[in-house]
């Protein structure tokens, strides 16, 4: 299934397609940005990264191991073929990812899954406030660099 295809289901369960822009858009990686319309209470986003895994026919994979690890890691090489970033790969940084986000007052969730060779990084978040929508960002990769 091309990467195009699974973020236009993603997006579409999400009701983000509407305004959603692609941050980087190769053969290899998409990463699209987007709002979501639906009102998911902050309890439900796990839930719901789990359910459009499964709805997408994805296998959803621990992001601490040695897999998720890996998988990472070739995501990192896929943007960095496109995009410039100083230093080392980093696999780790997706683990401080909520950690920075709860620190701006965000709750979020995030979650990793495969469907074949293509690897699907999912993340939701929004102001601990209740104000304001539902931001998603949304990392589809072919798994082989």
């Amino acid at each position: 299934m091309p990467t195009h295809e699974i973020a236009g289901k993603i997006m579409g369960e999400l009701d983000a397609f509407h305004g959603s822009k692609p941050a980087i858009d190769t053969p290899q990686i998409l990463i699209v940005r987007g709002m979501s319309k639906k009102k998911i209470d902050p309890e439900e986003l796990s839930i719901t990264i789990s359910e459009i895994m499964k709805v997408i026919g994805a296998r959803r994979m621990d992001v601490f191991s040695e897999e998720a690890t890996n998988v990472i890691g070739i995501m990192d090489e896929n943007i960095r073929a496109t995009v410039e970033i100083p230093g080392e790969t980093d696999v780790y940084g997706i683990y401080r990812l909520k950690e920075s986000f709860e620190s701006m007052n965000c709750h979020t969730d995030y979650g990793l899954g495969t469907i074949g060779q293509i690897a699907i990084f999912l993340v939701l978040w929004k102001d601990k406030s209740g104000i304001g929508p539902l931001f998603v960002e949304l990392v589809v990769s072919n798994s082989e660099a």
